[in-house]
């Protein structure tokens, strides 16, 4: 068995030192890429298939065999002879796919000037500065997961290699590692190890957790070097002086890539490239480093529409299709769960399964869509949060925030089964089959009176719905329940704001006559979730304030809090998504989600 291990070690090397054969001729560019990275697709030709066999062959090289290849570490872009460049009809299928064919020069230079660097302030010095409007969904996305490692794996940064990527279920909560007064005391190191992390698992995750594809630029030549007196950014940004990607030949003769099927090699390599991510070009070459590693022609698979571009006009805002792709590895275009059957084998894609971090939108609480259980309910207490422009991150300290009492686990299931015969697209309701399938999966036995009248009217709607479950017995698969024992939930949520203009005291000039530096914000909401649901509270939609009884002075018992006003802010009804009729208060400025 170590012979011909030994022997496919060396077919893959010998096969990684021949040149790659030349490109055919493509009348169609749309059909032909795939990545380099997806087999078994009907379109693919006997020279893509060829090319696409000898690149992973390489990549099982240069994992298996040591980094093959790879030039002395002085150099700034590891000289990895492994790395491949684009043709140009893959550099123009990209292009498109990213941009679509009327881009404007003013959006190029939002996508080409956003570096993934932590903030200087030391408050928020945990979170990624954005200073152009259109990458926030990428930063957003990648700051999502840099939480989750520095919030519940802190003690595993120190060695980035020794905590394997994609953690299953079995993993137990950290609590509270790091609190938010001690954000100013993380390390450079910690910061950088919980990046490269989290950008590892985003691409592994978009590879189906067997390939992660790293997107560089050819910006360095071989001979130069970087000292202790010469840094890597320095370099990287005086290479960078005058360079614009504005069209797919930019691209093609900018962009190289290479695959990495280890994942401890891939995490390295990302450590040793960190600065080029960081420089201007940062967001945008994580985009495409998320598109290869899931695949050009799976990407437009995923999607409901491939014709448009993946970065909205005319803003050039990430699209929901892209910061799906980052959160579940799939650039599918809807936050509902499963997919919607709109008839003669036509169907809304959306998420598939249940994600390490989630997302919250402000156009749920418009009634514009509706996210599902997937993404509302993550494995870790993490959201990207979506406004109408922008997206900003909200998240828990303590993973317990997301326990649900025995009531909010029956409306769970309850709802998950209505939405799931809810064709309407959001609208919340469904008609008398599924309605009848809704009763059969939860074991709702309703009065004969009642279900007549549900069933007459040809749609149920889920209010009208709920409304009867509430004043169901328990016994018969309802709410109502006497006891009276169902407490409110008291707890702490946190919203990051990346973007630098979002300090909104940041544009008034102090009595000096000089304008404050404008900087990311971090915000502490107090959040109360009333007591279990009246009847009467339900109808009525009633605002209940808050009302602590928790003690927060040490040592004195006898301090009663008084009740605070509620306060409100969009952020407020995003979180209302995920925590019904939720109250929050706060100190300062009111968070801010654009």
């Amino acid at each position: 068995m170590a012979d011909r291990e030994d022997e496919d070690l060396q077919m893959a090397i010998r096969l990684s030192m021949q040149p790659s054969p030349p490109e055919p001729k493509r009348s169609n560019p749309r059909d032909t890429f795939s990545g380099g990275f997806v087999s078994g697709l009907p379109e693919e030709s006997p020279e893509a298939k060829s090319r696409r066999l000898q690149r992973e062959l390489r990549a099982e090289a240069a994992d298996k065999g040591g980094e093959i290849g790879r030039k002395e570490e002085g150099c700034l872009d590891g000289g990895n002879s492994m790395s491949e460049e684009l043709s140009l009809e893959e550099a123009n299928e990209l292009f498109v796919l990213v941009f679509g064919n009327e881009v404007t020069k003013g959006i190029l230079a939002q996508w080409s000037n956003q570096g993934i660097r932590f903030s200087s302030d030391p408050e928020t010095s945990m979170g990624l500065v954005q200073h152009e409007g259109g990458p926030c969904g990428v930063l957003a996305a990648i700051q999502a997961f840099v939480l989750k490692y520095i919030l519940f794996f802190y003690d595993e940064l120190k060695d980035i290699l020794s905590l394997p990527l994609n953690q299953g279920p079995s993993i137990s909560f950290k609590g509270q590692s790091v609190p938010s007064d001690s954000f100013s005391s993380l390390t450079e190191g910690v910061k950088v190890s919980a990046l490269v992390r989290s950008m590892g698992e985003i691409l592994f995750m978009c590879g189906n957790n067997e390939r992660a594809v790293i997107a560089t630029l050819n910006i360095i030549g071989n001979g130069i070097q970087y000292s202790e007196e010469i840094k890597k950014d320095e370099v990287i940004t005086n290479a960078l002086e005058g360079l614009a990607i504005e069209s797919a030949l930019d691209l093609q003769n900018l962009l190289r890539f290479e695959t990495h099927t280890s994942q401890s090699r891939a995490l390295k390599r990302l450590e040793a490239v960190i600065p080029l991510f960081q420089s201007r070009m940062g967001a945008l070459l994580f985009l495409i480093s998320a598109l290869l590693s899931r695949g050009l022609d799976l990407v437009q698979n995923d999607r409901d529409d491939p014709g448009l571009p993946l970065v909205t006009a005319p803003f050039g805002h990430a699209s929901q299709e892209i910061v799906n792709l980052l959160l579940c590895g799939q650039a599918v275009p809807n936050v509902f769960d499963g997919r919607m059957d709109l008839g003669g084998g036509m169907f809304l894609k959306g998420i598939s399964q249940y994600v390490e971090v989630g997302f919250l939108t402000l156009l749920e609480s418009l009634n514009f869509c509706k996210v599902g259980q997937y993404l509302k309910c993550p494995k870790w207490p993490i959201w990207v949060v979506g406004s109408e422009s922008h997206y900003t991150v909200l998240f828990a300290l303590d993973a317990g925030v997301q326990k649900e009492n025995e009531l909010e686990e029956r409306e769970s299931q309850i709802r998950k089964a209505f939405d799931a015969q809810d064709q309407s697209g959001g609208g919340g309701f469904i008609g008398v089959e599924g309605f009848h399938q809704v009763l059969r999966e939860t074991n709702i036995i309703l009065p004969q009176d009642k279900l007549d009248n549900f069933c007459n009217t040809g749609f149920i709607v889920w209010s009208e719905f709920w409304r009867v479950i509430l004043d169901l017995d328990k016994s018969s698969g309802g709410l109502k329940d006497s006891s009276g024992l169902m407490g409110k939930q008291v707890f702490d949520l946190y919203h990051f704001n990346g973007i630098a203009k979002s300090d909104l005291n940041g544009s008034l000039v102090n009595s000096r006559g000089e304008i404050p530096l404008q900087r990311p914000r971090l915000t502490k909401l107090r959040v109360s979730v009333p007591p279990r649901w009246t009847l009467e509270e339900f109808m009525s939609d009633v605002t209940v304030s808050t009302v602590s009884s928790t003690n927060e002075t040490c040592g004195n018992d006898t301090e009663v809090t008084k009740p605070e006003p509620s306060q409100h802010a969009p952020l407020v009804d995003c979180i209302r998504t995920r925590w019904p009729r939720a109250v929050c208060t706060w100190s300062g400025d009111p968070p801010s989600i654009v």
